[in-house]
């Protein structure tokens, strides 16, 4: 068969031909449907991601996807260690597999499950969102920031979101689908912004996409008008670290606020929330994608070609999927 594999970390992977993966220790082998090339699938490739260390060379990426068993159903499942879904064929164990709904196609089944359960954790476990409540999204108008926004009202209720981010025309269509205010970030003063917005009714959670700068210059925009006489408990989640890997903060920012800072990631995360992801948030997923309640761009390309699309860049707030 043939798979996109990586032979050496930080390279693009190159497809190649492979022998097929044989079942062992309950795993079954499976037809692979597609597979999206998501952040996290390109940071272990990387060699840089905390997961790489976990996996050995040479390697088939892809975390997860969607594949047809032998009885005919799809299903979503999560890769096997080195053998990652970028493959026509993988195996899979069937007890952690998720039914795909025949209204949803197999390209955006596979797009969804990882923006979808990764925005559903922020919001459920990490900021633990009530209804009514407010939130800032810092990087709204990647592909799980948008999914966030329309996650937040749909699902959680939120009572009003604000999303930052640079790319107007994603801005402009999140306010079609959640977003109660935009912050241009290319055009307007991100600082000012969230100090005149936060001042007027504090923030309950900021959703992180970005740490950097932008992370840096927010949590002290957050801190400047917020006085240090008024109680308000804001839950800081860092998400993704799109603008950089570190930020230059005054410790003051934290003694003088109620701000709470936390991660989601593999390793913070309780097992038994990233179970509840899978079992009970990816199906209501599949059923609102199936019913146009949220809404997921795709672009739908051949594996064969996985090199020459592993170094072009994505179309804005669009999801690559991969299909053997």
């Amino acid at each position: 068969m043939h798979a996109a594999v990586v032979h050496a970390w930080g390279t693009p992977p190159t497809y190649t031909e492979v022998p097929d993966p044989e079942p062992r220790d309950g795993t079954v082998v499976a037809t692979v449907e597609a597979s999206a090339l998501t952040n996290l699938t390109r940071g272990i490739v990387s060699g840089k991601h905390y997961a790489s260390r976990e996996i050995g060379l040479p390697a088939i990426p892809g975390v997860d996807g969607v594949a047809r068993l032998e009885d005919g159903r799809r299903v979503y499942a999560s890769a096997i260690s080195a053998h990652g879904m970028m493959a026509e064929r993988t195996a899979i164990d069937p007890a952690g597999t998720v039914e795909i709904p025949a209204g949803v196609d197999s390209v955006t089944a596979a797009a969804l499950p990882n923006p979808g359960t990764s925005a559903w954790m922020a919001l459920a476990h990490g900021a633990a969102i009530r209804p009514g409540q407010r939130i800032l999204v810092l990087g709204a108008t990647g592909v799980t920031g948008a999914t966030a926004v329309q996650l937040a009202t749909s699902m959680f209720g939120a009572g009003h979101v604000t999303v930052a981010g640079r790319d107007a025309e994603r801005l402009n269509w999140l306010l079609g689908v959640g977003a109660d205010d935009a912050i241009a970030m290319r055009d307007e003063d991100l600082a000012t912004r969230v100090g005149e917005l936060h001042a007027a009714e504090p923030f309950d959670a900021v959703l992180d996409y970005l740490w950097g700068e932008p992370a840096a210059v927010t949590l002290r925009a957050l801190a400047a008008s917020h006085p240090s006489t008024h109680y308000h408990p804001t839950r800081w989640v860092q998400i993704g670290s799109m603008a950089g890997d570190e930020i230059a903060l005054p410790a003051g920012v934290l003694r003088g606020t109620a701000i709470t800072v936390s991660g989601i990631g593999f390793g913070s995360i309780p097992p038994e929330v990233i179970a509840r992801s899978r079992t009970e948030a990816l199906p209501l997923l599949f059923d609102m994608v199936a019913d146009g309640r949220l809404h997921l761009a795709t672009a739908e390309r051949p594996l064969a070609d996985v090199e020459r699309v592993w170094t072009t860049p994505e179309p804005s707030g669009t999801r690559v999927v991969l299909v053997p």
